[in-house]
């Protein structure tokens, strides 16, 4: 099968050479594709990418025992204009978010062997759609990051309020007016009231209620 031939053109980025062998004999033989470069490093890759100018880019994460393949899919770009797609032997949600950010358009795990020629296809073709693992560990890592994010916010509006403070705020949350909280507590109206422009002041809500509402939806009372 000769280059011109075919319709599309595959590179791979891969530093073990049984793999590379191995996947590149299997795009081969293909009946509409041919792998044009091959790279084991990430200078060659960029080298073999500007020369070759190939449709599709295979790159694996992992270049020399380090993710060294999310930092080429940035930088391939410049060399050529082939849609990016990443291939790994880990399953690593934060991997999969990362190689989405660098401009990957796919990320196959190498276990799916059978399903990287469509995938190459559709992406040669732009009609690249994520892999439904990729998907699945994207939205599990969003979902992480979201609770990572809600759990410093929490954590921040903890220090940022003083623990009567944040009793004061479960009352107003329960519906006491200011001059019931005095009473209750044991305190001038006037303490109360330094005690939620405080509040306000810290937290830069509109009023006490506010306030007392997002203390509640983080689950502090």
């Amino acid at each position: 099968m000769t280059v011109e031939n075919v319709n599309i053109r595959v590179m791979i980025v891969e530093d073990d050479p049984d793999w590379r062998r191995g996947l590149a004999a299997y795009i081969n033989s293909q009946p509409d594709m041919v792998v044009v470069a091959e790279a084991d490093t990430a200078e060659r890759a960029l080298q073999r990418a500007e020369e070759a100018q190939p449709d599709v880019i295979l790159l694996d994460i992992m270049l020399a025992d380090s993710p060294e393949g999310l930092r080429l899919a940035g930088e391939l770009p410049l060399s050529s204009d082939a849609r990016i797609m990443m291939l790994t032997s880990m399953d690593d949600k934060a991997f999969v978010v990362e190689a989405f950010r660098a401009g990957a358009v796919n990320y196959l795990v190498k276990s799916e062997f059978s399903v990287i020629p469509d995938a190459v296809r559709k992406a040669a073709a732009d009609h690249s759609a994520i892999d439904a693992s990729a998907a699945r560990q994207m939205l599990e890592e969003f979902r992480r990051l979201k609770h990572l994010e809600r759990e410093y916010e929490v954590d921040k509006f903890k220090r940022q309020v003083t623990p009567s403070e944040l009793q004061m705020l479960s009352m107003i949350h329960e519906g006491y007016s200011q001059s019931e909280i005095a009473e209750k507590e044991f305190l001038s109206l006037r303490t109360v009231k330094n005690h939620v422009s405080n509040i306000l002041r810290k937290l830069g809500g509109k009023s006490s209620k506010d306030a007392a509402k997002k203390a509640k939806d983080m689950g502090l009372f």
